[in-house]
């Protein structure tokens, strides 16, 4: 069982709770059945798991049910487990299958308090459009992604000083001990192989075997492709999402990786095609991250809707899409290539794991910022990624810094360095894009 940080959230909301369920969402294979199941192993002495994918006769049970009695008991009749009161979690798996139970939990948690309740399913945002009715204070909810990279070194066993040394560097702006230093950036690279997905991440931990990790990432992304088929609300559509999802790594590797709609074919304006970005982004497949007019607090009053970056929501499935020759590189080390579309992409899935909103500026007289993000006090902070060597080449940076109206103090850029301050820009090494956290 890998750790993974979301197993705090499920343990706060236990303890904490009052008539509220929980919901889980997320893209596919991010682990969060997984993590489910264990919280329920762990803190309860019986879990009643109903997957409605798997279980089309509990589906249709729970869809005829009109009470909170005729749903319990449908739950009772094709639960796997005794449920007895205040021992048991009720599990309700892949509710994108059956969106009713999301208007109907309501009904269970205020009619059987003496239960705990927690749902979850994938492709939540496209279905969402289907649930007559969100409860609200009666479902709490998050989000969960791929292993980001703290849990990346937790899971390749990692010593906790290790990673306590990477957080005291990063707090007290000082270099990282070089052994340290080394490993970490060995790791990283690993990183940008495998990504966060639970299943290439154990297969490749285990067997260090490219081939296999591999095998994995293309089933998911193959799973993906289903989903388009299967979730689209037409066949025109769905061709639409998958030319928009199979184009995303040439995309990236543009010069400013921003999605050109004219990709998709001629004639292709945005307004016909920005279903498609949103359904991905909806499904958890990609993260945006949008053009600012300024950067400066708050940076949603400048946003443009219209100009944005679209990431995909790991980079292992990133550089699965761009082929063997790329792992091959990476395995190398090889420096005399242009890796920037995968840094990008790291510190995009690393930031909306922490929890940020992510933009990017770009001003014909400044120059364009790499991403944008702001922390919840007003603190407007600027993020360059550079995978080169030339990593303290960054005017648009510095021209950015020195306009007073924009209120920005300080600037990081991550690169293949160890820490380096200087008067109002940290260097930092990329690895350390695991420490930024929103509150801080």
């Amino acid at each position: 069982m890998l750790k993974r940080k979301a197993m705090q959230k499920l343990e706060f909301w236990k303890s904490h709770k009052g008539k509220q369920a929980m919901l889980v969402d997320g893209a596919r294979q991010v682990g969060k059945s997984t993590l489910i199941g264990e919280f329920g192993r762990t803190h309860y002495r019986h879990m009643a798991r109903i997957d409605f994918i798997d279980s089309p006769q509990a589906r249709a049970a729970v869809d005829a049910t009109n009470t909170a009695d005729d749903l319990f008991l449908a739950i009772s009749a094709y639960s796997n487990d005794e449920l007895v009161p205040g021992e048991t979690l009720v599990f309700l798996d892949e509710i994108q299958a059956c969106s009713d139970v999301v208007t109907k939990v309501k009904f269970l948690v205020e009619r059987y308090p003496e239960y705990d309740f927690v749902l979850s399913g994938s492709l939540l945002g496209v279905e969402i459009t289907s649930i007559e009715s969100v409860p609200v204070g009666y479902l709490d909810s998050f989000t969960m992604y791929p292993l980001d990279f703290e849990e990346y070194c937790w899971a390749a066993g990692v010593p906790s000083n290790v990673i306590e040394e990477v957080r005291n560097a990063y707090q007290e702006r000082r270099a990282v001990n070089e052994a340290v230093h080394r490993r970490m950036t060995d790791l990283f690279h690993d990183y940008l192989l495998t990504g966060g997905m639970p299943d290439p991440v154990n297969v490749f931990l285990e067997q260090h075997n490219i081939q296999a990790l591999r095998n994995r990432q293309r089933a998911i992304i193959n799973r993906y492709r289903e989903d388009i088929s299967k979730y689209a609300d037409s066949v025109t559509q769905a061709r639409m999402i998958r030319r928009i999802f199979d184009l995303l790594p040439s995309e990236l590797n543009q010069q400013n990786k921003r999605f050109r709609v004219t990709s998709l074919g001629k004639g292709a304006r945005m307004d016909r095609s920005e279903d498609g970005f949103l359904w991905l982004v909806d499904a958890g497949v990609a993260l945006p991250v949008y053009n600012v007019d300024e950067p400066r607090y708050p940076l949603m009053m400048s946003m443009k809707s219209r100009l944005f970056k679209l990431f995909l929501n790991d980079v292992g499935l990133l550089t699965c899409m761009c082929g063997m020759d790329v792992a091959r590189d990476l395995l190398n080390d090889r420096t005399d290539i242009n890796y920037g579309a995968l840094y990008e992409n790291v510190v995009a899935q690393e930031l909306a794991a922490h929890g940020f909103s992510s933009y990017y500026f770009k001003n014909n007289a400044i120059g364009e910022l790499d991403f944008v993000v702001e922390h919840p006090r007003g603190r407007v902070t600027p993020i360059e990624v550079k995978s080169g060597k030339s990593y303290k080449r960054h005017s648009a940076m510095s021209k950015a810094l020195s306009i007073a109206n924009y209120g920005m103090d300080r600037g990081i850029v991550l690169a293949e360095t160890n820490v380096q301050v200087g008067d109002s820009i940290d260097y930092l090494p990329v690895y350390m894009m695991s420490q930024l956290q929103y509150d801080e």
